[in-house]
């Protein structure tokens, strides 16, 4: 049976994300998974069926031992669009061509980049012309870019501003992003709970940034030595923002824990040494919101604006319960 009938036969188009490689040959894997159920559960499934978007099909095979090869390459994150505005912007905010050195050369550093999954990634991926295509998308949506943009997307122009408001720290970003795959050291964190979660925007420097950021507040000696020292200057482990004492809701569970938020970004703090001062004791809920979008907000400011909204909730209690006099029944001069 040929493709076309196979696909007709059980009711799949054509694959769009994904393909099973199997000896050398490919294979529209959505159909060839809802196929394979009929021999595991005794029914093929039908592509209405999936209901893990396009990766459920994929997400499956790879389980079951098949190798599964991209078709589109994905989108471009965050840190590989602040790599490559770098280097628009130290070209003058011009394009680059596909066989400038400095393309190639970023092109080979994206493809260490781990952020893409192998199986995200087909032969094209993130390969000289594409670097070129994208510095093009930056650099003609620079504001004093006059001819036509070509393709690129939101992100573009929202890492194309950051650094045209903030070229020192993003900058730095970039350069740190490149020192830690030079090193090895972005290679060994884990995706952040942001990530896991879709919060990409809370990370203005990048996720890889972000994971390492996270790491250095995870850091088991950092946070003894923090919490030492808020003890031993007669401090209590609450949290700087809202106050939340975890020994005082949960008890003996509670003694003792508290997270740690590092204050500075790491594009602003570098990789430098860490001072207990650039440390705050602070709960899980507040630490989500901090993270949660850009510019953080310091502890101090985050303190403030609960503060805020508590005394709004205040006013607007008292504005409900005091009893309507005459006078709010009056209809306004006309």
């Amino acid at each position: 049976m040929g493709r076309e009938a196979f696909l007709a036969k059980y009711g799949f188009g054509e694959a769009r994300s994904y393909v099973l490689v199997h000896d050398g040959q490919e294979y529209d894997s959505k159909a060839v998974a809802g196929v394979a159920h009929k021999w595991d559960q005794g029914r093929a499934l039908t592509r209405d069926e999936f209901s893990g978007g396009k990766d459920h099909a994929a997400a499956w095979l790879k389980r079951v031992g098949f190798q599964v090869k991209a078709i589109k390459n994905p989108d471009w994150a965050r840190d590989e669009i602040i790599l490559a505005c770098q280097l628009v912007m130290e070209n003058g905010w011009k394009g680059l061509d596909a066989g400038d050195a400095r393309v190639v050369e970023l092109s080979a550093l994206l493809q260490l980049l781990p952020i893409h999954a192998e199986a995200e990634r087909n032969e094209k991926f993130r390969n000289p012309n594409g670097v070129a295509r994208k510095t093009f998308d930056i650099a003609t949506r620079h504001p004093e870019y006059q001819g036509k943009p070509t393709n690129g997307g939101a992100l573009d122009v929202a890492v194309l501003h950051e650094f045209l408001a903030r070229p020192l720290e993003m900058t730095e970003a970039a350069k740190l992003i490149r020192q830690g795959i030079a090193t090895g050291d972005l290679q060994s964190f884990v995706p952040t709970e942001e990530e896991e979660f879709g919060d990409d925007f809370s990370a203005p420097e990048g996720r890889l940034l972000m994971r390492w950021h996270r790491a250095r507040e995870r850091n088991k000696s950092l946070r003894k030595k923090k919490i030492a020292s808020v003890l031993k200057s007669g401090g209590q482990l609450a949290c700087e923002a809202c106050g939340f004492d975890f020994e005082k809701i949960y008890g003996d569970r509670g003694a003792g824990y508290i997270e740690c938020h590092h204050v500075l970004p790491l594009h602003v703090a570098g990789e430098g040494h860490t001072k207990l001062s650039d440390l705050a004791l602070i709960c899980a809920n507040c630490h989500r919101m901090i993270h949660r979008s850009a510019p953080w907000p310091t502890p101090e400011e985050l303190r403030t604006s609960i503060e805020q909204k508590h005394a709004n909730d205040r006013r607007a209690a008292v504005a409900v319960s005091r009893p309507r006099r005459p006078a709010d029944e009056q209809m306004p001069n006309q």
